[in-house]
Parts: structure tokens; sequence; C-alpha cells
């Protein structure tokens, strides 16, 4: 596996409506084509990707998107955000975001908008507010109301095993609760 696979799958091999909606079929495919290559990446066995800009989003990719589709409804789709968020900030300071199309350089930036920091959704706002990726900074001011008003996404509770408070619980019948 090299990361133009992954980039090549990502960005013209499916259809970006895949991107974002729950798909039991979708999950399975990227299971049965990238599993093999998560094991890799969440071992950081694909560090010489790092080697280019490209590379690295690919990397990201499989960490940060294809973790939450493949092990959906799991805490291992979660147990990877830590290494995709440092991944990303690299990149980022590094200026190697800056050598990537505005779709790619929306799925460097998700990471930050993963993070259940209220400190990184500050950064994940400027990052969001680039020309180009305007219309995601909804979605970012989104994410970062529910950090901000509860310190981490509620939605993710009972998968994470952990207590929810009565005004999360409160929140998360409300529509929009979660992604």
């Amino acid at each position: 596996m090299n990361p133009e696979t992954v980039l090549n799958f990502w960005f013209k091999e499916i259809e970006p409506k895949s991107w974002w909606k729950k798909d039991p079929d979708f999950d399975q495919l990227l299971r049965d084509k990238f599993l093999s290559t998560h094991h890799a990446a969440a071992s950081c066995e694909l560090y010489t990707w790092r080697d280019t800009a490209r590379g690295r989003l690919a990397e990201i990719i499989v960490l940060d998107q294809f973790s939450l589709n493949m092990f959906r409804g799991s805490p291992v789709s979660f147990m990877q955000d830590s290494l995709a968020l440092a991944l990303a900030q690299e990149a980022v300071r590094n200026g190697a975001d800056k050598e990537l199309e505005t779709n790619e350089r929306l799925f460097m930036y998700m990471p930050y908008m993963h993070s259940e920091s209220a400190a990184i959704h500050e950064i994940a706002v400027e990052l969001f507010s680039t020309p180009g990726l305007e219309s995601n900074l909804e979605f970012e001011y989104k994410h970062k109301a529910i950090i901000d008003r509860f310190g981490r996404y509620p939605h993710r509770n009972a998968i994470l095993r952990r207590t929810s408070t009565a005004e999360e619980l409160q929140f998360l019948t409300e529509p929009g609760s979660s992604f």
C-alpha cells in the first residue's frame, strides 16, 4: 500500500457523499481494503509517508477518517485521534498544508475539528477560515460550541463508556446534537 492508493480511493474512486454519511457497506469496504494499512498507521509504521504533504495527508485520512468508519460505534474509532492531530499539527507548523488542494486541506484539518480540546478548536476556527474552506467553518463553529459548552462530545459518551451529565443527556435529545 502507498499513500496515492489511499488518496485516489478517497478523492477519486468514491463519491464525496460517502465522506459524511453512515453506511455499513462503505464501512465494510474500508475494512476490506484498508484494515492492514490502518494497523500499520496506528503502529506508526507509515512514517515514510510523512516525507511529502500528500503522504502525510494519506496517513491522517487513514487514522482520522478511516478509523471513524471502520470501527464505528466502538471506542477504537477514536483511539487514533491524538496521533492524527499531532500529524496534522506538524504539517500545519511546517506549511505542508499549503501544498495541498482545498479538499485535501479540509481532511488535513479534520483532526482539529474532531478534538475534544477547546484550545485546539481555537486553532481550528482559524484553519477553517482560510479561503476555500469557509463552507466548513459553520461545521467547525457547531463542533466548537459543543466543546465550549461540555468540554467533550456528549454523543461519544456511551461509546467511550463515559457517564453523561443530565445536561448532556438533555442535549442529546436535540436535533443536530451528534455528528
